[in-house]
């Protein structure tokens, strides 16, 4: 991988000589030394203000141009996207504005405020990331912030603020796929349980005091980094997966086996959830 951490490198250069950037940072897959053939390279861009297109695209045609590009994306917050025309290689470019992300490490950090699901992603990003341009030291600050212990009061706010949706209050995401699984409505059996699975594991990871990693590779990382897991994990999602892609009724009882296992965790933990409600 060292071509791709020079070429990474590359990029955070032409982007260091516009003075709207505060830093530059490799992150994704390559900062977690986790790459595989498949990985592009995440660039992260933090900035002041908004960098324009036009010199968005002359820093990919001073990189050696691209065999295909997406410049001034905005779907998942504003990024563009290309493939390197002398390496083939895909780099992904995302633009963080550097006070949104500061104010997003404070309130999880210091004031403790929980999210429906992915809640330390933001954390984990900028811990994990290897700087690679930092103008004026913001980025060592705030990386220098993410080493903060894991907030206790943060792990009770996210356990407690994530656990009555899983299935205790009235719209909880098992009444909603059980609703779908009714109307026989594939589309919302799986939309639910994406979010069932996005609070359950913030729930474990929080549990763990282990910084959430975000949409990939979570079976893995639970496996890896968590030291307590709730029993069956992978068989149950495996099941719950399999039944809800298909709408079955069997869905039910797949989620409820899911959530049973990991109220008894909580339960052996002596995490009371009930204050949630």
């Amino acid at each position: 991988m060292q071509f791709e951490n020079t070429l990474a490198l590359q990029v955070a250069e032409h982007f260091a000589k516009h003075p709207q950037v505060e830093a530059v940072a490799l992150g994704g897959s390559h900062s977690a030394g986790v790459a595989d053939a498949g990985s592009d390279i995440d660039v992260y861009v933090f900035t002041r203000s908004d960098i324009d297109t036009a010199t968005r695209a002359s820093i990919i045609a001073a990189l050696g141009g691209a065999s295909r590009a997406n410049i001034g994306m905005t779907f998942w917050g504003p990024g563009d996207e290309w493939f390197h025309a002398p390496s083939g290689i895909e780099i992904d470019a995302t633009y963080f504005d550097a006070t949104w992300l500061e104010g997003q490490l404070e309130r999880v950090i210091l004031q403790h405020q929980p999210s429906l699901g992915y809640t330390t992603c933001f954390w984990r990003t900028v811990k994990q990331a290897q700087p690679l341009y930092d103008r004026g030291g913001w980025f060592a600050a705030m990386q220098q912030l993410s080493q903060a212990a894991y907030p206790e009061a943060l792990r009770h706010n996210i356990i407690q603020f994530n656990h009555p949706v899983l299935r205790n209050v009235i719209p909880a995401y098992l009444h909603q796929i059980e609703k779908a699984v009714q109307r026989q409505d594939v589309v919302s059996v799986n939309h639910r349980v994406a979010a069932l699975l996005a609070s359950y594991f913030d729930i474990l990871f929080a549990l763990n005091r282990v910084l959430h990693p975000g949409e990939k590779r979570l079976l893995a990382y639970a496996q890896t980094e968590c030291a307590m897991l709730p029993a069956n994990l992978p068989i149950d999602v495996t099941a719950l997966l399999a039944s809800a892609a298909s709408g079955q009724p069997g869905t039910i009882a797949c989620a409820n086996a899911l959530l049973d296992h990991l109220d008894v965790l909580l339960e052996q933990e002596h995490v009371d959830v009930r204050g949630g409600l």
